[in-house]
Order: structure tokens, then C-alpha cells, then sequence
């Protein structure tokens, strides 16, 4: 079956990537079809941003009650419900999932089709048995969990961050493969809740990506709220003693026992199955969808935005390429990808947020300024001063990147960001007055303190010194 109609754009995938290009693409006047083979929202409403922050809510809320005694509020018992934290978790999603529903895109002028699509040939598309014509497409399928060839694993009822969200019984023992992003943020999350957790992870350390500091904090962390770290291991194997429950066995030889095991070791593009190389579509050797600073794939009548083009793959990243693929097709602009300062943020408590170069080390002109929580009066007063403040700048002062640990700190990134995005120095974000006291001291102390080390140079005081003598003189003068 064909149809004669041909849309002006083709949005493949109806995650956070698709929904934007699709509503940027409509309100540019174009006539637009998303196709999607599931349902609307994407990973993120389903099974990502929303679901985690939910669960991590919950046990923040259980840590906060054992820990209230040292403000000197005692509570006698802290009881876990688990099947109402997960109705908490769905909840969340279904309050917010309206917004990114079939009824919502079509109220914005998309027309959306479910079911299956691939590219059969130039500007055509098979959904189904059904040809649709288009005139240019977006590709936004983005990417599902990975999972690693490891031996004995296939044969396990694992769970992914896709699935942990079908539990409705607190396992006792969970084992995460994989110290990154989403083990360290659902580790924590599930020992709030009272499971026993042990974290492997085959690099030297958790988050192997941020700042070597910044995880030592979240390490001490996790630690503190009874998660059980190995890193530096490796998995041999996996040996199952039923559908659900076995041993990871380390290369070492020793065993890590549980009764559910969690594999997050990272995601992989969703772009099999798509029939892009019939229509000369390239991928990398990852599976990644090749593009330019456009977005553009290798048909320059496709492009592609979102977590297969292998750029960070982010929510927020996802929705800005969504706009700007959309608006390149349909306007025919030429807007790049801007990559110079991509916030990310890791929620476990504290949190890592991060944004532009990396803060780990001194390097040619580029100075690392740190700055210790137990100096933010508002960490003193929450008595959570494991934390730091990190700014990276260059000779001229300029903030090239950061990174902040602590409570909220993706909120204290924002400005962050902006002063990485704009060639901001630490002397512009020392002087905007900031309240107290808020988190955002961090940032503002680590500057002003940059600037008064820069007022302390002997060149910089004796100028200020003769200045002073001068001004001093002047008043004297007209005084008599």
C-alpha cells in the first residue's frame, strides 16, 4: 500500500529529540509526520529522567530520616513501602507523560503514526507495509541500554534502566554492574531503600568520566549510605542459580552474590533495523549515526539529532538538536551544533555537575581554581560540606569549564554554563551579587577569590597603592 501524499519532513522516533523537531517543524509551517514505534516520550519520560528522579526522591527522603539527629530530631523507625514508592514512580510519569502525548503533538499540527518504519529508498519509507513519502526526515530513535558480552549473563533475568522499573518487591541483594551515571545514581538510590548494594565497576574509580575529586565525594557518599564499592574488577562471569538470582564472578576469583543484578554499563544507538544504508545513510563502528556540525547525516536529505549521533547523550541535548536539525531542514539554515559547553549532572547526593573542559588537572593556561564546601556558609548550615567547587580559566581569566558537587547543583550550574558559553571571566561573575546564602556560593567565592589573587600581584598592588596615595592627596588638598 502507498500513499500519494509526501510530507514536507519525516521525524523518525518519538523520544525528546522527535517531539522537538516535530513541533519546531509544524510551527515553521511545514506538514509533518512522526512515526514512532511505541509510544511517545521516549526514554526519558518512560524509563530515564523522570522514573530516577522519582526513586532518588524516595530515598532521599528515607536518608534525610536517619540522618536527622545530628540537627537533633530523633525518629524511632524508618519503614520502607516499596510497592508505594514505585506507585510514587509511576505516578510522576503519568502526571507528566500528557505532555509529550499523541493528543499534545497532533494539538500542535504534527500528524503521528505508530508502528514500525524504515527507509526503503530515496524519500520513502516502509510503516508497516505502508510507503510514506517524504521530502527530508529526522532520524531520532535514540539509544537502549548496553549490555556486555559477558559469559553466563544471557542466560539471567537482568535487569536494565529500562526494566528496573517493573519491580514491585524490594529485592534483598542487587548487584550493579557498571560505576557510571545511572549505577552510582540507582545504586544509592535502591540502598536508601533498605537493599543491600554492591557497585562493580572495571574502572579505578566511579564516574571514570568526572573529575577524579569530585567522584571521591560521591564515593564517600555511597559508602556512607551502605553501598559496597568495587572497583578496578572486572566481570569474568556470570553463574545464574535461577532465572533471577546467581554470582558475578570477578577476574580475581572472588563472587559477588545477589538476588537481582542491575547491568548499567552505558547505552547504544537504536539505528539497526532502520534501512539506513539503503539510503546511503553512514554509521560509525559504534553504531552511531555519522553527521556534521549541521546535524546532517551523509544524505543530505536526512539528518539525524539525539543520543545516536553520539554526541553526550543527554535529555537536554536530545531537545536542542531536535530544534536545530527541524529548523535546518525546513528553513534551510545553516545553525552548527554548539559543544563548547554542554552541561551534565549526575543525581546522586551530592551531585556532580559539570560543564565545558575538565577540571582534573593543570594544563598549559589553564589554571584549576577549587573551592572547599566547609567554606559555603549554606553547606555548614545543612551540614553537608563534602563538597567542592571546581573552575577552570585560562590566563586571561576566562571560565573555560566547571564543576560543582553538592546538593542541587545542577541548579548552581546555569550561570556556569552561561559564563563558559559567553567567554565570561571570573572578575564578571564575581561582581553580579549573588544571595546569601544560597549553594551558588561556591562558584561567586571560587571567582571573587581568583580576583583577589589576581588584585595581589605585586604589578596590580603597587598601581592600586599609588592610586590610593593619589586619591588620598587630591582630598587632602581641597580639604585645606
Amino acid at each position: 500500500m502507498s500513499t500519494t501524499q509526501r510530507w514536507d519532513l519525516l521525524v523518525l522516533g518519538g523520544g525528546t529529540a522527535g517531539i522537538v523537531a516535530a513541533k519546531t517543524a509544524a510551527r515553521l509551517g511545514a506538514r509533518v509526520l512522526l512515526v514512532e514505534r511505541d509510544r511517545t516520550g521516549g526514554d526519558c519520560l518512560w524509563t530515564g529522567c523522570v522514573p530516577s528522579k522519582a526513586l532518588l526522591a524516595a530515598g532521599e527522603a528515607a536518608a534525610g530520616v536517619r540522618r536527622a539527629g545530628r540537627f537533633g530530631v530523633t525518629v524511632d523507625e524508618v519503614r520502607v513501602d516499596f510497592a508505594q514508592v514505585m506507585e510514587h514512580v509511576h505516578g510522576a510519569v503519568r502526571q507528566i507523560a500528557p505532555v509529550d502525548s499523541i493528543e499534545a503533538l497532533e494539538a500542535a499540527g504534527v500528524t503521528v503514526r505508530t508502528g514500525h518504519g524504515r527507509f526503503v529508498g530515496e524519500g520513502a519509507l516502509d510503516l508497516d507495509g505502508e510507503t510514506v513519502r517524504f521530502t527530508q526526515a529526522v532520524v531520532a530513535t535514540g539509544a537502549a541500554p548496553a549490555v556486555p558480552p559477558v559469559p553466563g549473563l544471557a542466560d539471567l533475568d537482568y535487569l536494565t534502566s529500562d526494566t528496573v522499573w517493573d519491580l514491585t518487591e524490594a529485592p534483598r541483594r542487587v548487584a550493579v554492574l557498571g560505576g557510571g551515571s545511572i549505577g552510582c545514581e540507582l545504586g544509592q538510590g535502591l540502598s536508601r531503600l533498605g537493599i543491600e548494594v554492591t557497585i562493580v565497576e572495571g574502572a579505578p574509580r566511579v564516574l571514570p568520566r568526572e573529575d577524579a575529586s569530585a567522584a571521591a565525594v560521591v564515593h564517600r557518599a555511597l559508602e556512607s549510605d551502605g553501598v559496597r564499592i568495587l572497583t578496578g574488577q572486572s566481570v569474568a562471569s556470570v553463574i545464574a542459580s535461577d532465572p533471577q538470582s546467581g554470582w558475578l564472578v570477578l577476574d580475581d576469583g572472588d563472587k559477588v552474590a545477589f538476588d537481582r543484578l542491575l547491568v548499567a554499563v552505558g547505552r547504544q544507538p537504536r539505528t539497526t533495523g532502520l534501512g539506513l544504508d539503503t539510503v546511503g545513510v553512514e554509521v560509525d563502528e559504534r553504531g552511531f549515526v555519522v553527521v556534521d556540525p549541521r546535524l546532517r547525516t551523509t544524505n543530505p536529505r536526512i539528518w539525524a539529532a539525539g543520543d545516536l549521533t553520539g554526541h553526550p547523550q543527554f535529555t537536554h541535548v536530545a531537545g536542542v538538536h531536535g530544534s536545530l536539525a527541524a529548523g535546518n531542514a525546513v528553513l534551510g539554515v545553516r545553525r552548527a551544533v554548539e559543544t563548547s559547553a554542554v552541561p551534565r549532572v549526575t543525581y546522586t547526593h551530592p551531585e556532580v555537575a559539570a560543564v565545558g573542559v575538565d577540571t582534573g588537572r593543570e594544563r598549559d593556561g589553564i589554571r584549576i581554581l577549587t573551592l572547599d564546601h566547609r567554606h559555603v556558609d549554606r553547606a555548614v548550615t545543612e551540614d553537608h560540606t563534602d563538597g567542592l567547587t571546581r573552575l577552570a580559566v585560562d590566563a586571561k581569566g576566562r571560565i573555560l569549564g566547571a564543576t560543582v558537587v553538592g546538593p542541587r547543583a545542577g541548579e548552581t550550574l546555569g550561570e556556569l554554563a552561561i559564563a563558559v558559553r559567553r567567554g565570561l571571566r571570573t572578575r564578571d561573575l564575581a561582581g553580579i551579587t549573588h544571595a546569601y546564602p544560597t549553594w551558588n556560593d561556591g562558584p561567586w567565592n571560587a571567582a571573587v577569590a581568583d580576583v583577589r589573587t589576581q588584585l595581589d600581584r605585586p604589578a596590580t598592588r603597587r598601581a592600586l597603592h599609588t592610586l590610593a596615595r593619589t586619591r588620598r592627596w587630591w582630598l587632602e588638598r581641597r580639604a585645606a
